[in-house]
């Protein structure tokens, strides 16, 4: 401590309207000034260090024989002074508490005390609305944006028509690729070769059995190579009918090469759903239902399951505490 410094304290002690031989005026005064000059209570976890510092100090005092003169004692001659006299004192002194760090921590305390102020805005919470205890207020979220996907926008055959004349429709079920050829063309002009991952369509060159290949690409899925085939339509079109593996897959495309379509904006074609085989239909039952329950804000089929599975665990144990739980 500063000379200086030691010398106010002591000016404060003397002093009957400040200190008056009683230090706990002294430290009362030596706090407000610090609260108006600097920061320090702003700090956190400053009570913890006083309060610290006031017991190890207090621990020295006893260790170094006693009271020293003009300390507690003197505060404690005050306060025999007169029923009056004690009164004044006391609304003059600004007492310093002990914020109980002795039985607990400081962060043990200020969790409970955190817990406890949670139970009560939770308890409030629960009687809020309309008077029911328990009935949660459920505000309205902002819809999210729907997903537009990215690609080219497909032709009404949900495929895609190339500026070379090319073109590709598909169905859940398989994928139509048409190409132009020169008029008179015959099935033995073309080379075609399909296979399972990968598509080779070339035409022969008049004067020699070399082929000159329009396609020659891995195709995006895989294919039932025993059911698909191609053909010649009028001697001007070349037709490739391939068979899906995955029936229940938009393609976005046809070959690796070829840049992708929107699947966003498929159109599914209308169809009888008796002309599918049971697996398929029940397939597209679903995804038809849980398009509707989407559009209408409602549970899918998976949600709606999941919180019939949550009601009957609920019911089932009806001694667990569910009012905090977050269902996903």
């Amino acid at each position: 401590m500063s000379s200086e410094f030691s010398d106010q304290v002591a000016s404060w002690l003397a002093d009957g309207e400040v200190g008056g031989g009683d230090p706990v005026k002294v430290v009362a005064n030596v706090l407000d000034q610090l609260n108006k000059t600097t920061d320090m209570f702003l700090v956190e976890g400053v009570e913890k260090r006083l309060w610290e510092l006031i017991k190890v100090n207090r621990r020295k005092a006893r260790e170094g024989g006693g009271v020293r003169k003009g300390f507690f004692g003197g505060a404690q001659q005050k306060k025999e002074v007169g029923a009056g006299k004690k009164k004044k004192d006391e609304e003059a002194i600004e007492e310093i508490s002990n914020p109980g760090l002795a039985d607990e921590s400081l962060d043990q305390k200020l969790k409970a005390e955190a817990e406890e102020a949670e139970k009560k805005a939770v308890s409030e919470l629960a009687k809020s609305g309309d008077g029911k205890a328990g009935e949660e207020k459920v505000t309205d979220l902002p819809e999210e944006e729907a997903d537009e996907g990215t690609g080219l926008v497909p032709n009404s055959g949900n495929g895609f028509t190339f500026e070379n004349g090319q073109s590709w429709v598909q169905t859940l079920q398989d994928v139509t690729y048409t190409i132009p050829v020169p008029a008179g063309t015959k099935a033995r002009d073309c080379n075609v070769d399909i296979r399972k991952t990968h598509l080779k369509v070339g035409l022969k060159s008049p004067n020699s059995s070399d082929s000159s290949f329009i396609i020659d690409d891995d195709l995006y899925k895989e294919i039932a190579v025993e059911d698909s085939f191609w053909n010649i339509n009028d001697g001007k079109e070349l037709e490739l009918h391939l068979q899906k593996v995955d029936t229940m897959c938009w393609w976005d495309k046809v070959c690796n090469k070829h840049e992708a379509i929107n699947t966003k904006k498929v159109e599914p074609e209308n169809s009888n759903l008796s002309d599918l085989d049971a697996e398929t239909r029940q397939t597209v039952e679903k995804m038809m239902f849980d398009q509707r329950q989407k559009a209408m804000g409602q549970p899918t089929s998976e949600e709606q399951q999941k919180e019939d599975m949550m009601k009957k665990f609920m019911d089932a144990h009806p001694e667990m505490d569910f009012s905090k739980a977050k269902f996903m």
